[in-house]
């Protein structure tokens, strides 16, 4: 089944529904960072969910980062997508690999730490992007994301994100976000309602792994609350801006001497992507280039 991210509503608006499949990106992540599958499944989560919270922007360049910075052995996870459908992300330390937790699932949240805080940017396309920390709940991703949607955003959401991997590949990944919109917000019997229907679910990744369709998900879960699935699907994919050009620009930033020095001593540079692990050369006549358009541009 293709990646892709599909919107819904029901119960007259009240209920905002985005599902999304990531299975190919995140398997494409895995690859090009080498992750582990603890690992696999902490960046295949936030990625799910930084699509999942990009889908209610309005502006087609506006753009989420999620950062979370836990006390466990994975480090840092640094995620950036976009309205457009275009994700990226890496965790900090890709090879940690840790035993299955106590129900014998990846333990995403020994991994990430339940001590620390996650970060939340929001990039609208012009003005000051809209920031917000909370701290962690328990560090499986999909707890902290609900809690900062209530806790910053005071929208009552469940975010329900899986990663399934085996034999070293990732076979299935996604995520689903329920939000009860404003209006709806004080009707506490569709409030529990759709909180015991999703409490029902043993997570997301085994009604992909069951063949079901994001529309049939919906189906499943609001079918009686007047769901309405909205007719357009949007492809979602890994994708990475950076570019050769972009190496040399940060190159050039490091001045005369900095690059004359590491001609002296290396006779080039290499630079890597943290995004996307793409390994970029630039040669010594490269660096000479910039010395020369630096020199050009003092005087």
């Amino acid at each position: 089944m293709a990646d892709q991210l599909i919107r819904a509503t029901a119960a007259d608006g009240g209920i905002r529904a985005v599902g999304v499949i990531s299975t190919r990106l995140t398997e494409e992540a895995r690859r090009r960072h080498q992750l582990s599958y603890v690992a696999s499944a902490a960046l295949g989560r936030t990625m799910s969910a930084g699509l999942l919270l990009a889908s209610s922007m309005k502006r087609e360049d506006s753009r989420v980062n999620i950062r979370i910075k836990g006390n466990g052995p994975l480090g840092g996870v640094l995620v950036d997508a976009g309205l457009d459908g275009t994700v990226r992300g890496y965790v900090d330390n890709p090879h940690v690999e840790l035993p299955p937790n106590e129900v014998g699932k990846l333990d995403v949240g020994g991994a990430v730490g339940r001590d620390g805080y996650l970060y939340v940017v929001r990039d609208v396309g012009y003005g000051y992007p809209y920031s917000s920390t909370v701290e962690l709940v328990s560090g499986e991703i999909g707890d902290d994301l609900s809690h900062y949607l209530v806790s910053s955003e005071q929208t009552p959401s469940a975010l329900l994100l899986g990663v399934y991997v085996e034999q070293g590949h990732v076979l299935a990944s996604g995520g689903l976000l329920l939000q009860v919109m404003p209006k709806a917000a004080r009707d506490e019997e569709l409030v529990a309602t759709l909180e015991a229907r999703v409490g029902k679910l043993s997570g997301f990744t085994p009604l992909l792994r069951a063949q079901k369709t994001l529309p049939e998900i919906f189906q499943e879960l609001l079918g009686d609350m007047g769901l309405t699935v909205f007719p357009g699907v949007q492809m979602v994919h890994f994708h990475c801006g950076c570019s050769f050009d972009r190496v040399l620009g940060a190159l050039k930033l490091l001045g005369v001497d900095e690059l004359q020095d590491m001609i002296e001593k290396d006779d080039g540079a290499e630079a890597t992507c943290h995004f996307c692990g793409e390994v970029y050369q630039a040669e010594r006549s490269h660096l000479e280039q910039l010395i020369e358009d630096l020199q050009a541009e003092s005087m």
